[in-house]
């Protein structure tokens, strides 16, 4: 039993030499010459459970666009491309189906006749919009989903409880101020920032300043891998309820923090940064700014900062999750398991809110934030990227596991709290407050929503993990990977001039519509076994890193070293 198992070390063979432990078979098809081959790409995982070297290839890649779009004293000006003449003529007809869509609600006809003519047209609609999403438009035209219900209006006056910020017009330009120092030299410094959310509750910390250990608020002194570390010091008084709350709607405060910043500001301010975990199991965010703002701004636009929850009350749970209330087949809705009457609808509960002395349902608020200035090319940029991405290739609970019967008490409690608590208008937890979701339908269990806000590995949280603004590099990270890829494609071929000329003569070789692919089923003939693909590709990538190694040396021989990304994701 203690020798290796086969598989296993192939595995770690795989993971040694960036090879993904999980390839996908595909099979491609030549239009042009009919050929049909099966090829191998990886699968892409982002989380490092998945496939070690794909998650870690994803994570210098975040690394690389972090790096070139955090000091940048050029604005990252992209200019799209013109439609053809093809893209303008169906833009041009779904305009037409849409003014005809709209035209037949004021057509005399009947009921019937105006329904099968609606679902005519709509048929069309989607049968264009298919095709318009095989041009080259990038997003889409109109929205997915027809949600012809009225909207809900609420004010947007600001809360008197909260402070002024002041409101600018914000500028187009995305770079931060330079500063002319001694001898004539330019900084333009940024900054790294951390957003937390506020305290629910005093917990168990270690403190140091220097050398000096403070004492937590159970008056002992912690260390650093103390198995107490995050959990409440009075499990009784700790907030769970607004811990949960605060985790579910952390997501929606960022987004109200990047809108005040901005107008506060009176630039658009670029921003990349990650989501974690504390050890309180609360989300908190770390991002790269680039640019400088005062902190004295910084602190009062973190106090302004809020997001109002306009649901129903959910103060108190009306049922319980083993007595919940049933379907009525008959009236198609939740009834009360004993009286039998109909819950409240998702509709009539929101009209409840129409009053204007109604207050929202839950505000949730940012906490502390930390900023410090960091300077170009410095050892504290690099430390402060890879600080931001440290755990972008695990999931959001693996850095914060519990490791003693306190902490799991506590991750138990939280996640406890989240499992009965509404994550959307569509959670089966509205049952329990004696409302039904919206879009109700049969086959609803609450205290088992489906949701991600409910799960383990998240813990509340459900927004995206690695948030970057969209001008921040002016690139995506398919340009940075086509970057790396060419810089590769150079040093082989042992300088930089013909670079072009690959690119353009591999597109016009490898067009989008030559092409046809399709995943190949493992039971098929002439997909090999997974040990023996792995095997090949960890023997074609030592002999591409060996050659590109060799490469390298003969270029810095011939000419000056050319300058290449700091860690190509190549």
């Amino acid at each position: 039993m203690r020798k290796p198992l086969a598989k296993d070390v192939l595995k770690q063979l795989a993971e040694q030499h960036g090879v993904c432990v999980r390839p996908l078979a595909l099979r491609r098809t030549d239009t042009t010459t009919g050929l049909t081959e099966v090829i191998e790409v990886p699968c892409g995982a982002t989380l490092a459970a998945k496939c070690k070297p794909c998650a870690e290839r994803g994570r210098r890649l975040r690394i690389q666009q972090i790096r070139e779009g955090w000091h940048l004293a050029d604005e990252p000006t992209v200019h799209p491309d013109k439609p053809g003449e093809d893209v303008l003529a169906l833009v041009r007809v779904r305009a037409h189906l849409e003014f005809e869509r709209e035209a037949i609600h004021y057509q005399p006809m009947t009921p019937d006749e105006r329904a099968a003519q609606v679902a005519e047209i709509d048929a069309a609609i989607a049968e264009l919009d298919e095709a318009l999403g095989e041009t080259s438009l990038r997003g889409h035209l109109t929205p997915k989903d027809r949600d012809e219900r009225p909207r809900r209006k609420r004010s947007t006056r600001r809360r008197q409880d909260t402070p002024d910020l002041p409101r600018l017009p914000v500028d187009p330009r995305t770079v931060g101020r330079a500063y002319s120092g001694r001898a004539g030299k330019t900084y333009r410094p940024s900054m790294l920032i951390t957003l937390t959310l506020g305290s629910h509750g005093p917990v168990h910390s270690h403190l140091r300043r220097g050398a000096y250990v403070a004492p937590c608020e159970c008056g002992q002194r912690h260390g650093p891998h103390d198995d107490v570390l995050g959990a409440p010091v009075d499990p009784a008084s700790y907030d769970y309820r607004r811990a949960a709350l605060d985790a579910i709607h952390f997501a929606r405060v960022l987004d109200r923090w990047w809108q005040n910043v901005r107008r506060a500001a009176g630039w658009n301010v670029q921003y990349a940064g990650a989501v974690e975990l504390q050890r309180r199991l609360a989300p908190h965010a770390h991002f790269a700014i680039r640019g400088t703002l005062p902190r004295r701004l910084l602190k009062q636009i973190a106090a302004a900062t809020y997001h109002q929850v306009w649901w129903p009350r959910f103060d108190e749970l009306v049922y319980s999750v083993e007595k919940p209330p049933v379907w009525d087949v008959d009236r198609q809705a939740y009834v009360d398991p004993k009286t039998r009457e109909p819950l409240l609808t998702w509709g009539e509960a929101l009209d409840a809110l129409e009053d204007p002395d109604s207050r929202p349902t839950y505000v949730a608020r940012l906490g502390r934030i930390d900023a410090r200035g960091i300077e170009q090319g410095t050892k504290d940029a690099e430390r402060s990227i890879r600080y931001v991405t440290k755990y972008v290739t695990k999931d959001l609970t693996d850095q914060a596991k519990p490791r003693s019967d306190v902490q799991k008490a506590h991750f138990d409690r939280l996640h406890a709290e989240l499992s009965v608590l509404p994550c959307s208008p569509t959670c089966a937890n509205w049952l329990l407050y004696g409302v039904q979701p919206d879009g109700v339908k049969a086959g609803l269990t609450p205290g088992r929503c489906a949701g991600k806000v409910h799960q383990r590995s998240t813990l509340g949280f459900t927004g995206r993990r690695v948030l970057v603004s969209r001008q921040w590099s002016g690139k995506t990270l398919a340009d940075h990977r086509a970057d790396n890829r060419a810089w590769v494609r150079a040093i082989l071929a042992g300088g930089m001039a013909d670079t072009e000329k690959h690119d353009q003569a591999d597109d016009d070789a490898d067009g989008s519509k030559r092409y046809r692919f399709e995943l190949a089923r493992p039971e098929d003939p002439d997909v090999p076994p997974l040990e023996h693909r792995l095997l090949r590709a960890i023997s074609a990538r030592i002999r591409w890193r060996t050659d590109l190694d060799a490469a390298r040396l003969r270029t810095a021989a011939v000419a000056p070293a050319t300058a290449a990304p700091l860690s190509p994701a190549a």
